[in-house]
């Protein structure tokens, strides 16, 4: 049986960098995994309330039972003013409540950041880590992903071009892969 993997892009935007490298990445999915893109655009914003009131939304009970039935994460996050896009936190807050019913609980997780500038989203990279250590996801280490200058690494299609960005994440996902057989209940 297939180990799924699912892609989470910290972007909604039609044409967003972090989903064509989602896209990129689910086919790079080795035999014995399914690497699956979640949607995360009809997700509400997070409230306690839905919870505390029974009144939880479609999606939060669909997007819930969907990452629960996931073995681990890989996280593709852009950086809006030095930290995650709000989208993503978003996702993060809505898996990790009710309070003990956590779905990211021991799932080995992988970041990988991105941006259209040299930095290429250093601090989304380290916040998204920091709410991850909490919510008690082993992180991938080694490689670091940062992804600068990722308007250039799409030909006119949209797809990934061929050289050493991809080689790089090639070599990222079987990382990722080694570090998910150590880490996997």
């Amino acid at each position: 049986m297939s180990k799924v993997i699912g892609i989470i892009a910290g972007s909604l935007r039609k044409e967003s960098f972090s989903k064509k490298l989602a896209i990129a990445v689910r086919g790079m999915a080795p035999e014995g995994f399914d690497f699956r893109i979640i949607s995360i655009a009809d997700l509400p914003i997070y409230n306690q309330d839905f919870d505390d009131n029974n009144e939880v939304p479609e999606a939060y009970t669909v997007f819930r039972n969907e990452a629960n039935a996931l073995n681990g994460i890989v996280f593709i996050t852009p950086e809006y003013n030095r930290s995650v896009p709000g989208v993503l936190k978003n996702v993060i807050d809505v898996g990790s409540r009710p309070y003990g019913k956590s779905v990211w609980d021991g799932k080995p997780a992988a970041i990988f950041s991105n941006s259209p500038g040299n930095i290429a989203a250093f601090g989304a990279n380290h916040h998204l880590r920091q709410s991850l250590v909490f919510l008690n996801m082993p992180i991938m280490q080694q490689p670091e992903v940062y992804l600068p200058n990722v308007s250039d690494l799409f030909d006119d299609s949209g797809d990934i071009k061929d050289g050493s960005t991809k080689d790089f994440l090639k070599k990222a996902i079987d990382a990722y892969i080694a570090f998910f057989q150590k880490n996997s209940k």
